[in-house]
């Protein structure tokens, strides 16, 4: 599971906020919101608005991990979408092991086939 205080810290940093400016954004002291990053698991309404504050969705938020990779694609001034995405290694491995089970699962549907018959 995600360490959703890391993982906001990474955002920040990602978005060039000072902690005391996010703590101003929430309208909490800078010391009340470093404890918030230093929280393994946050609760939701503070989440949702932390998620406003650095303009990301929740989502990436929590599924943002140490080997996910953020980019900026830039529109013109200051604004721009941010993409987050995952570790491909993770996803080959998730692919290979899914084929491998259902290679598995029809290995077994045909020896029950020749058993029964």
């Amino acid at each position: 599971m995600a360490h959703l205080g890391q993982n906001i810290a990474r955002l920040r940093g990602f978005r060039k906020l000072p902690q005391k400016e996010m703590a101003s954004k929430l309208g909490m002291a800078q010391q009340t919101y470093s404890a918030v990053e230093n929280k393994a698991e946050i609760e939701e309404d503070l989440l949702d608005r932390i998620a406003i504050a650095l303009d990301f969705p929740v989502q990436a938020i929590k599924e943002l991990d140490s080997q996910s990779v953020l980019s900026v694609n830039q529109k013109g001034g200051n604004t721009g979408s941010v993409f987050y995405q995952y570790n491909p290694n993770e996803k080959m491995i998730e692919l290979y092991e899914r084929m491998l089970k259902e290679k598995d699962d029809i290995i077994e549907a045909y020896k029950q086939r020749f058993k029964d018959s």
